[in-house]
């Protein structure tokens, strides 16, 4: 009988303080709650991290890769610098006639050529190429040269001269010399007709 007393004592005191009882709050319990938040956030990013490692060490990813990127990068800016030059040796008389076809016909085998040499020097020559500035104004045939800085030698020399046909009129002949014929050869890259009537002088 008192078993069955004290159990019917327990379960109304359990119902009298039903949400009246409060479990005491510890004051570290949000600094430790917002701690294991950052654990777990440092965690996923050092995951992250090993991830991008690995796909650095991936062979997709490699050397050879960024290398070659570089090494276009490095071409196109030499070519861009080739076509400035050119604009700049045509000056704004000339290019306004005859730079439409010259994009179009003279460009891409100027630049083709350009890319052959860079090709033929080799990687660890390649950074030391440059193309040269101030092409030769009035009558002058230099457009630019290719020059290998390291060695202080130009590699290839671009060049245009006017040209007077009887019955025809004037041409610009582009072409081009290199230094393994210590530039005797004279090789052709294109023509572009001008008119009947001298044309102006260069960079005019």
């Amino acid at each position: 009988m008192k078993l069955w007393i004290r159990k019917t004592f327990v379960i109304l005191v359990a119902i009298m303080t039903l949400g009246t009882y409060v479990p005491p709050v510890s004051p570290n319990a949000e600094a430790t709650e917002h701690k294991d938040i950052s654990t777990n956030a440092n965690s996923n990013e050092n995951d992250n991290h090993t991830t991008v490692a690995e796909l650095e060490e991936s062979p997709e990813s490699s050397l050879n890769d960024r290398s070659e990127h570089s090494e276009n990068d490095y071409l196109n800016s030499l070519l861009n610098r080739a076509q400035e030059q050119t604009m700049t040796k045509f000056g704004p008389k000339i290019a306004a006639k005859i730079e439409e076809e010259f994009t179009e016909n003279i460009l891409p085998v100027m630049e083709e050529v350009i890319a052959t040499v860079i090709n033929e020097a080799g990687e660890d020559t390649v950074p030391y190429y440059a193309i040269t500035e101030k092409p030769t104004s009035g009558l002058g045939e230099r457009i630019f040269h290719v020059y290998d800085e390291q060695n202080k030698k130009d590699v290839a020399k671009f060049h245009v001269r006017r040209e007077r046909r009887p019955q025809e009129g004037y041409w610009f002949n582009f072409h081009y010399h290199i230094s393994k014929d210590n530039f005797e050869e004279h090789y052709e890259i294109g023509e572009i007709y001008w008119d009947k009537n001298m044309p102006p002088k260069w960079m005019t």
